[in-house]
């Protein structure tokens, strides 16, 4: 699945990375601690949450995610979207809640660590 196919599907709006709505995804979590992300989360491309804190786009790029989607419209701080722009993350706003969000993603065939195995 492309990034641009979660933008169609969660109706979301593109904060960084409008360059790269090509880029390939191949699972998704979600998450609201950062610590569950770090503890069970390997490979994922996609992180799903409600946290719009700086926390979210270092631990995203610590696990090599390509994309954030921040649920319930949450709209992150200017300094955590240029954090995400010097790291070259794509950033995603949602009004969907997560379980709705994630639920969609699933449908479309976007699974998580378990689902790619």
């Amino acid at each position: 699945m492309k990034v641009q196919d979660l933008v169609r599907i969660l109706d979301a709006k593109v904060l960084t990375g409008e360059d790269r709505m090509d880029t390939e995804v191949h699972s998704a979590c979600g998450a609201d601690m950062m610590s569950d992300v770090l503890a069970f989360v390997k490979e994922q491309a996609v992180l799903l949450t409600g946290l719009t804190n700086p926390q979210v786009v270092r631990t995203a790029e610590m696990m090599d995610m390509r994309c954030v989607v921040f649920v319930r419209g949450k709209q992150p701080p200017e300094a955590v979207v240029e954090l995400a722009r010097e790291h070259e993350m794509i950033l995603l706003q949602t009004q969907r809640r997560m379980f709705t969000a994630c639920g969609m993603l699933y449908e479309a065939g976007l699974r998580g660590e378990e689902g790619n195995r």
